[in-house]
């Protein structure tokens, strides 16, 4: 969480078909759940003490991560050493105006995926949105793509840059990170 403390959940995830019994296991494993309770800020993070940042998903991460000078900073530094940077539905929101120490984002011309404008519609949320995450996306030179029919799984690896489009997403996301650590 950008401001640290206790990190929300998104209540869509929380039913079906999201709640799978990997979800009910974290929800129902106290230990787990205290993880959420109290999370560190970012000025608290020594990012050189992590190979990989992953952006979660949930509509309230378009409101929270875009402009956090804390996250953009981890972020940088994580991929300036050779680490992962990756993100889930809505978390691509995090890397929005995330620049290298170059001055360059670093987004522009790489591969991307994060929930579609499309699905935003379909899922009936897109007039309370604060932006089109697709659209300022390719505003700031991503090269986004997406799967042919919405919300099925799909994912994008571009060096070591691991976006899933939607929530549906998460498993395989995570996955690619493992595999690239």
């Amino acid at each position: 969480s950008p401001n640290g403390g206790v990190s929300p959940l998104e209540p869509r995830a929380l039913k079906w078909p999201l709640l799978d019994a990997s979800a009910k296991a974290w929800l129902d494993d106290p230990g787990r759940m205290a993880l959420l309770a109290s999370t560190a800020r970012p000025d608290e993070i020594d990012p050189a003490e992590y190979d990989a940042i992953y952006f979660t998903g949930g509509h309230a991460v378009m409101w929270d991560f875009p402009d956090s000078e804390g996250l953009q900073r981890i972020t940088r530094a994580i991929w300036e050493h050779g680490g992962i940077v990756s993100s889930v539905c809505h978390g691509y929101c995090g890397l929005l105006n995330t620049k290298l120490s170059d001055g360059t984002l670093l987004v522009a011309g790489k591969r991307i995926t994060g929930f579609s404008r499309l699905e935003e519609v379909l899922a009936g949320v897109a007039r309370r949105m604060p932006y089109n995450a697709e659209a300022e996306m390719k505003r700031r030179g991503a090269r986004y793509d997406k799967a042919l029919l919405p919300f099925v799984s799909h994912v994008v690896v571009d060096d070591r840059l691991v976006t899933g489009q939607n929530p549906g997403s998460a498993k395989a996301t995570a996955e690619k990170v493992a595999v690239l650590l």
